[in-house]
């Protein structure tokens, strides 16, 4: 084979027609040869029916092999890739005498152009180099034959023309290294190179007609370099290219693009690395193979030009023998900064191309290119025109070119596909080339349903979106329904239109509607928008419900509910009395305090429905977010107004009853603080233009009737308790409780029982017995909780005497309850999880109250009651049936009411003359009882020492001060007369009467000052046993409008002075026998009365 610079066939084609079109013949047979050839030749004057397999390159500019036609350049993007010699005006008479034949024979062809309906010339990669060294031997005058003398003599000898094509050995090359994925042969790749020595070296190859390259795949993927400078960068097998064009990349002036087609594979054997910057170049020795019939002259001509010519072209004649002289045609190279491989070719290895393996792997291949086809449109023009060349049998009888084909497309990862290319197997290759595509068709899979689900959605909301509006359109045209837009707006200004909106709220209802009109619906503020102006027509402005001032109704309603109460039910009707003659009852705010379990919830609820207004609860307890009394702003997403505007909404009057629960434990934290939100809610003079964050306009609340309860004053803020009424409500005694739970409580335990119609009596003595000896406390919750147990321990024993053949499911269920059950049984999944046919399992009524035989009957009386409920939690009335000297009974206000508090006081150590006195204080005690015990001892010795000089119990004693329930944290200022009493029963050894209870504080001078609570501590006293009550004289008021029944059977006693006490709790009391209890005790022994004596004498 033969390819340089000067071809014979130029000199040829000169003397005759035929001889050219011959060549052309030769051609188009030989391309036949290369069906995957890219850029096989088209001649106009030969048809053909065979496909043309080409992948498209843009931009790419191609070196081509077409004849010389003389004609001016069009201006083009990029730089021709091979450079060309300007024409030299001293051109011997045969080279112009060669350039008047060639365009005549130019001007021959394009006339049989003409007559062709197509047709193109193009060069394939083999004919490259021959085409780059003809284009360089027509501008140097080079010729065959016998040089072409002048006036077109014919050559002596007829040159045969062979197809040009690339040297199978090429020892040496210059290498470059791809990155992310390898080269097959026979597929083409454009490659960008940065580096100036390498683009220099590229140029230079063009010139000299050498355009062949190694290229490898570099190990290392994030690098970026067009030089090897290590062979452990790359692998070893690459393939040997040839660069089919070049041209400047757009935009960058340091930068080329060569397209590389590459011909087989190589495996580098050594490598040579770029020389460094001060190395000197080496000596270029140049192996000149002879050209047939060229003369002398020619090769003078060529020497003359500098050309270093590579000719590897066949000829049909004998070569002639001339002195062969050894020469590196890449030598040049070495003055550049490239890396230079010695490589060696990598042949494959034989296969049989009748093996059964062989020929099914080739057809699965085949049929995974055809599906990957289908999905991916990325490989479907390559991998079509590929399956269009390739028929059946040639697919077959070449399975290397199929596997090459295969690594040439797929996106696999590059260990795999250099795999694929290192394998000479051709059986082994096919199978890996087969992985790589299978990955590369689940790859397409995945993409393409993804692809069709997000297709589907989008053409389902298009296709749902494309209805509507076709509906609207319809609909607008038959008058039925306007736009869904316009719709909204008119509902909304016929609804703003029926209410009594303020001014100020209408002017920013018509801006927001006006807003709202010409927003679209898709916008994110139309939502807003829309939201907003929903709940400012939500708002009942102007709409209030007639109020029923009735005294009559009120108490009604009032006795209905609660017995007893009747200070609180006073001053509710008198609420009611001013609402009656004023006409309304605003700016009213009352607040309940109470302890838990006496109804301050029920009572609120009993106002709402006595005054005819509609009601709406929300609790506080643990509020610390503000925006749950005023709202949140607007701009939030989820924003919502405050619990008064939904209460507003939910009401629909501008005056219903709203009740503030656990007012008393309200929290704060960073979010804000309630209750000082609450300050302008709970205020008369400024709730009339109420502020909220989402309604961002005045809204008048001095219309509503707000209620609140609490268990305790003390945490409520101060400038919060100044703004409400205080209605407290004690607890219940005895009598009260009697009453509640055989008018109340009893009757609704025996519905929720399922006793309602069943003969179940319990006694007025098992009552009594449950509030004296179980539920002591101030409310009748616990109360309520043991009757309902009381019925619920009924109920299973009715069940459990009867049996459960009268009571049996069957009769229980309802039909579709029945069949609910029948789907349980069948669904045996763990209980943790919800069945798949949860829906058959369930349904709403699956049961019916079942009837009890008649003849049942049930007694409960106080013999049996601990029965039901267990054993009693308090044996006693009182904690001392009989109390010793230091023990006194003190009251005390809880939360949950009033309590006895005992406090009791001991000699720690035996009384004598050398003991030293001291107190200790126990009990749980805070700050003010501390304080409270120092006083009560400080004015205890000041009474003895006043009273009883005699008696030195205090100077001597060292005594122990203890409250009992030390669990319990105790403080307060009322239990001052209570220690001190306890002290003086100590220390003149009297025991005090267990009937009497007492409260109030003491100073040191032994004033009784005003205590709270009285009614509460009266109600403990009650249930103490206790017969008679001290309490200080300021609290006379209050003891005086306690009602008779809680007064009933204690006597009371107001004290101002701690001397009145002394004589209530002392009467009778012997002062010489006070003065001298101790005495003995404390009298000296005889040797220190002596020496004492001898002592007073000195």
């Amino acid at each position: 084979m033969v390819c340089g610079q000067m071809l014979p066939w130029r000199t040829t084609s000169r003397n005759t027609r035929n001889v050219a079109f011959r060549f052309y013949e030769i051609l188009r047979q030989n391309s036949r040869n290369f069906p995957y050839s890219p850029l096989s030749h088209q001649i106009p004057s030969i048809r053909t029916n065979r496909p043309r397999t080409s992948f498209p390159l843009s931009h790419a500019r191609r070196l081509t092999t077409s004849l010389p036609r003389r004609k001016e350049r069009v201006p083009d993007d990029g730089p021709d890739p091979i450079p060309v010699s300007k024409e030299d005006k001293n051109q011997p008479e045969e080279k112009r005498e060669t350039d008047q034949t060639d365009a005549q024979l130019e001007e021959s062809l394009e006339a049989r152009k003409g007559q062709e309906s197509s047709g193109t010339f193009s060069a394939t990669p083999g004919d490259a180099k021959g085409s780059s060294g003809a284009g360089n031997g027509g501008e140097s005058g080079s010729g065959g034959g016998d040089g072409g003398k002048k006036g077109g003599k014919k050559a002596s000898t007829e040159r045969a023309i062979q197809k040009p094509s690339v040297p199978e050995i090429y020892p040496q090359v210059m290498a470059i290294p791809i990155y992310q994925r390898p080269l097959f042969p026979g597929f083409y790749k454009a490659l960008t190179v940065r580096d100036r020595n390498v683009i220099a070296a590229i140029q230079e190859a063009f010139r000299r007609g050498q355009p062949y390259v190694g290229v490898f795949c570099a190990k290392d993927e994030s690098a970026d370099k067009d030089i090897i400078e290590s062979r452990e960068d790359v692998h070893d097998v690459g393939v040997f290219a040839q660069i089919t064009s070049a041209f400047p990349v757009n935009g960058e002036t340091d930068s080329l693009t060569v397209v590389l087609y590459p011909h087989r594979r190589i495996r580098m054997s050594k490598l040579i690395p770029p020389r460094s910057a001060n190395e000197p170049t080496g000596p270029v020795t140049i192996d000149l193979k002879p050209v047939k019939d060229q003369s002398t002259k020619e090769q003078g001509s060529l020497e003359k030009s500098g050309d270093v010519v590579a000719s590897f072209e066949e000829s049909s004649t004998p070569p002639q023998s001339k002195e062969i002289q050894p020469y590196e045609p890449t030598s040049f190279l070495r003055d550049y900064r490239v890396s230079m491989v010695d490589v060696d070719n990598v042949p494959e290895q034989k296969h049989d191309a009748k093996s059964p393996v062989l020929r099914a792997v080739t057809s699965e291949i085949v049929s995974v290119f055809r599906e990957v086809a289908q999905l991916n449109h990325l490989f479907r023009d390559q991998i079509s025109t590929f399956a269009l060349t390739q028929s059946a049998g040639n697919v077959h009888e070449d399975p290397a070119k199929l596997a090459d084909f295969a690594g040439a497309v797929s996106a696999g990862e590059v260990r795999e596909l250099q795999d694929v290319l290192e394998t000479m197997n051709i059986e082994e290759r096919l199978q890996k080339a087969l992985m790589v595509l299978k990955k590369e068709l689940m790859n397409a899979q995945l993409q393409s349903k993804i692809s069709k689900d997000v297709e589907n959605k989008i053409q389902k909301r298009q296709r749902e979106y494309w209805l509507m509006e076709q509906m609207k359109g319809i609909r607008r045209e038959l008058g039925i329904e306007s736009d869904g837009k316009d719709k909204m707006v008119e509902k909304f200004r016929e609804k703003g239109s029926k209410l009594a909106m303020p001014e100020a709220v209408k002017k920013v209802f018509d801006e927001e509607l006006s807003k709202l009109a010409h927003l679209e619906p898709a916008a994110s503020e139309f939502n807003v928008t829309r939201n907003y102006l929903d709940w400012l027509t939500q708002i009942p402005w102007g709409q209030q419900s007639a109020e029923n001032f009735g005294i009559k109704n009120a108490m009604t309603v009032l006795n209905e509910d609660h017995h007893g109460l009747k200070d609180v039910k006073d001053r509710i009707l008198e609420f009611i009395a001013v609402g009656k003659l004023r006409g309304t009852v605003e700016g009213k705010i009352l607040c309940l305090v109470g302890p838990p379990g006496v109804g301050k919830t029920s009572i609120g609820k009993s106002i709402a429905r006595a005054l005819n207004r509609q009601y709406y609860r929300f609790s506080v307890g643990g509020l610390t977010d503000v925006a749950e009394i005023k709202g949140h702003r607007r701009t939030y997403v989820g924003a919502l107004p405050g619990r008064i505007i939904q209460a507003l909404k939910k009401c629909q009057t501008e005056n219903p009853l709203i009740l503030i629960d656990e007012v008393d434990k309200i929290g704060r934290d960073n979010r804000g603080d309630p209750s000082s939100a609450l300050l302008e809610l709970l205020d008369p003079e400024q709730n009339n233009s109420f502020l909220d964050h989402y309604m961002d306009v005045p809204v008048d609340l001095s219309k509503v009737l707000f209620v609140c309860t609490a268990n305790m004053t003390d945490t409520i803020p101060r400038p919060l308790l100044d703004r409400m009424e205080l209605i407290e409500l004690s607890g219940y005694i005895a009598d009260e409780k009697m009453a509640i739970a055989e008018r109340f409580l009893a009757p609704a335990a025996k519905d929720l029982s399922g006793l309602k119609d069943v003969d179940v009596e319990l006694s007025k003595d098992a009552i009594e017995e449950l509030i004296n000896k179980y539920c002591r406390e101030s409310g009748v919750r616990n109360l309520k909780k043991q009757i309902e147990k009381i019925y619920r321990k009924s109920a299973l024993n009715i069940i459990q005497d009867l049996g459960e053949d009268v009571f049996s499911e069957d009769k229980g269920l309802t039909e579709e309850g029945k069949a609910a059950q029948a789907e349980s049984k069948k669904d045996e999944s763990d209980v943790k999880e919800t069945p798949e046919a949860i829906g058959k399992e369930t349904t709403p009524t699956p049961r019916k109250q079942m009837k009890v035989p008649d003849g049942v009957h049930v007694s409960i009386d106080r013999q049996n009651l601990k029965d039901y409920v267990g054993p009693a939690v308090f044996t006693s009335d009182r904690l001392y049936e009989t109390t010793p000297s230091g023990v006194a009974m003190g009251l005390a206000w809880t939360s949950m009411g009033g309590a006895a508090l005992y406090v009791e006081s001991i000699l720690e150590n035996a009384l004598n003359a050398a003991s030293r006195p001291g107190l200790e204080r126990t009990g749980n005690l805070k700050n003010v009882m501390k304080e409270s015990t120092v006083i009560a001892y400080s004015f205890a010795k000041s009474v003895l020492a006043r009273q009883f000089p005699e008696n030195k119990f205090f100077e001597k004693a060292k005594v122990h001060l203890h409250c009992p329930e030390g669990a319990v944290q105790k403080d307060g200022p009322s239990a001052g007369i209570t220690m001190a009493t306890s002290l003086l029963s100590l220390a003149l050894d009297k025991p005090l009467d267990p009937t009497i209870a007492m409260t109030g504080e003491l100073t040191v001078t032994g004033k009784v000052l005003r205590i709270g609570g009285l009614r509460e501590k009266t109600v403990a006293a009650r249930r103490a046993g206790a017969k008679m009550i001290i309490f200080p004289a300021d609290n006379t008021s209050d003891w005086l409008e306690l009602p008779q029944n809680i007064k009933e059977g204690i006597e009371g006693h107001a004290a101002s002075w701690y001397s009145d006490v002394f004589d209530l709790v002392f009467p009778h009391l012997d002062s010489q026998r006070a003065n001298n209890i101790w005495k003995e005790q404390l009298a000296k022994p005889p040797k220190e009365v002596s020496k004492s004596e001898d002592n007073e004498e000195i």
